[in-house]
């Protein structure tokens, strides 16, 4: 089979369905900031086009990521996933910051079959198996997908915030669980552990099903990768970013497309 193996642009790094291209990703907690260790945070996973208000998919919960204040691994409690949302509950045991993460990795790919577009989605492993003979027109990317959100109790830790070095990172100058209404936050943003300057961030409050208006916030990165949000009210917050390049892993694919998603809770002052 004589295969043509190109670059695509997909909007989404997740394994949702393709109808999801227009809507965004999320994960919802029910609260970020907590007094005592003991507490528990339960968390809606969705893909949707209202913030947050789940009616077109779940986000599946299989590369879900539960990071402890002392950096060890937590399982999640009670996981399901229904007609238009996951949900799963976090004891929180440790004073500290936690860091709720859905990473996915994978590959997206187009093609003709007798005439007609298909699309697959999967791992890098099954591409080869999967892609039925006669397949023409291929194009795949290879993919990396950051959904994150935080809960912290008591003081504010930082040990959650260690890079990888790979995909799209979030490093906070100031703590996501300390942010108030009407105040200026600092966040820098590494792709594979480097800053990239003018890296474009949307910033969207909850609640669009109830307003006309997105009333989102167009961001770019410095030269350092850093960039500032101004919280004009109390609620939770949508940031997205993404970014593409040609430093694949995989021989399939030439491109590389890279998502970061993150929810903040802001607080009234």
């Amino acid at each position: 089979m004589n295969l043509r193996i190109a670059a695509i642009a997909t909007a989404l790094t997740l394994a949702v369905a393709p109808a999801a291209h227009a809507h965004k990703l999320w994960m919802k907690p029910s609260a970020t900031v907590f007094s005592d260790t003991g507490a528990w945070v339960t968390v809606d996973a969705a893909v949707s086009n209202d913030l947050f208000y789940f009616n077109h998919v779940p986000l599946r919960l299989d590369g879900l990521q539960i990071t402890a204040p002392d950096g060890s691994k937590v399982e999640p409690q009670n996981p399901a996933t229904g007609k238009f949302r996951s949900v799963f509950d976090v004891e929180l045991a440790q004073e500290g910051t936690y860091k709720l993460a859905l990473v996915n990795r994978g590959m997206f790919a187009r093609y003709k079959l007798d005439g007609e577009d298909k699309r697959w989605r999967g791992s890098a492993e099954a591409f080869e198996a999967e892609l039925p003979a006669g397949a023409t027109d291929v194009e795949a990317s290879q993919s990396l997908g950051r959904v994150e959100t935080f809960a912290t109790v008591g003081s504010p830790t930082t040990t959650v915030f260690e890079t990888t070095g790979e995909g799209i990172e979030l490093v906070p100058v100031t703590h996501p669980n300390d942010l108030y209404a009407g105040e200026t936050a600092e966040f820098r943003l590494l792709v594979d552990g480097e800053p990239i300057s003018g890296m474009e961030i949307e910033v969207v409050p909850g609640g669009t099903r109830y307003r006309d208006q997105q009333d989102e916030q167009r961001l770019t990165t410095d030269a350092d990768g850093r960039f500032e949000v101004t919280w004009p009210e109390a609620g939770m917050y949508w940031l997205e970013t993404t970014h593409a390049d040609q430093k694949t892993t995989l021989p399939q694919a030439n491109e590389r497309r890279l998502s970061y998603v993150a929810t903040f809770e802001v607080l009234p002052l």
